[in-house]
């Protein structure tokens, strides 16, 4: 078994399973490397599975556009897997004055790229989704938005990239990074080296501390998510839904249950194992903000709740592209929750940067370089 591949990608998550798919369509040999024991085991399988575009950072709107465009709509038939992806609109909601002035900023600067978005009143809301309460007074609405599976599409993307000869290796936790005359060319493990003219750095909040080792520092830190999922309900809507403030998250899943995120502002921790841990007071709290807009919830009983750590980036989108102080060094990390509907658009994008070195979307926004001081 050789150690050596045109590209090496450390993580095993969404990102980095979807960037081996579409390197190895085009040819390329690819190594990835996962330091736990699991594929998707960060936050690739702890997330909503929103696949939106509305609410998004203008830098990283034409991104997933294009991925939703492009991707997203036969991504099951070409992953031979039901990913569950229902693009049935997006719901941003609003109760309160504030609220409206947010969802508004956000609508006029997606717009501004091209985005179909618009603000409607609380009654247009309840035309769409007749479950919520006289609260919401208004809400940013795009039909292009949807929601999917986010285990099934990244396990999808790593049984077809394994189909396509890519050699995946769980349980080798990298350790840094090495350059041989200039140029990245070395990945170090706990037990043994791996070589590839090009490395990806696809490890979630673990990419700071491997990218550090060659003298890059990607400004981000650790925020805890929180999710939870119901018993099966009836089937009520198939909208993704969201808050003007981000209290809360969610939408109904294909089997009737309903999964919601949100976060408590309260400091979560790990297992010695390195598995997040939910706090015992944010579930109460984020189902208290969702009684609010879905009193007919009240009643639904909670299955279980988890907890997942997001790289969270200090300008809030992700870190994608060639680092020019390190040749050699692809970064894709920091997509601050953002990753799983983003990840068709990233990964075809930073395949097609590598093998032939230009994209279809201009990722100059996202670069790392955008953090060097101005003179």
């Amino acid at each position: 078994m050789s150690n050596c591949a045109e590209v090496v990608i450390i993580g095993g998550g969404i990102i980095g399973c979807a960037t081996a798919y579409y390197l190895a369509k085009k040819g390329t040999s690819v190594i990835v490397l996962e330091g736990s024991d699991h594929i998707g085991n960060g936050g690739s399988s702890r997330n909503g599975g929103g696949v939106r575009q509305s609410g998004r950072d203008p830098r990283e709107l034409p991104l997933v556009m294009y991925g939703i465009q492009h991707y997203w709509p036969t991504l099951s038939e070409e992953l031979e897997v039901d990913c569950e992806y229902h693009q049935d609109g997006n719901l941003r909601l609003g109760k309160t004055e504030k609220h409206l002035q947010i969802l508004q900023g956000l609508t006029d600067r997606a717009v501004a790229v091209g985005l179909d978005v618009r603000m409607i009143d609380g009654d247009e809301v309840r035309a769409i989704n007749p479950y919520l309460s006289q609260e919401v007074i208004g809400a940013s609405w795009c039909p292009t938005d949807g929601h999917a599976n986010p285990l099934t599409t990244t396990l999808g993307y790593y049984k077809m990239a394994r189909r396509l000869g890519v050699h995946f290796i769980t349980g080798e936790k990298v350790t840094g990074l090495k350059k041989i005359k200039g140029k990245l060319r070395q990945v170090i493990t706990e037990n043994t080296v791996y070589e590839g003219e090009t490395v990806v750095l696809a490890a979630g909040l673990d990419s700071r501390k491997i990218a550090a080792s060659v003298g890059i520092d990607i400004p981000m830190q650790a925020a805890m998510l929180e999710a939870l999922v119901t018993e099966a309900e009836p089937h009520m809507f198939d909208q993704m839904l969201g808050t003007a403030e981000a209290d809360f998250y969610g939408h109904q899943t294909k089997h009737g249950s309903f999964v919601f995120g949100g976060s408590s502002g309260l400091e979560g921790f790990t297992k010695d194992n390195g598995t997040p841990v939910t706090n015992s007071l944010t579930a109460p709290c984020i189902c208290r903000g969702i009684m609010k807009y879905f009193p007919i919830l009240s009643d639904a009983k909670i299955v279980r709740t988890w907890a997942g750590w997001m790289d969270k980036v200090v300008d809030g989108v992700p870190v994608l592209g060639n680092v020019e102080e390190v040749p050699g060094l692809v970064l894709a990390c920091g997509f601050t929750g953002h990753g799983f509907g983003i990840a068709p658009g990233a990964a075809s994008q930073l395949a097609e940067l590598i093998v032939d070195g230009t994209t279809h979307v201009d990722l100059s926004d996202l670069r790392y370089d955008r953090f060097r001081a101005k003179i």
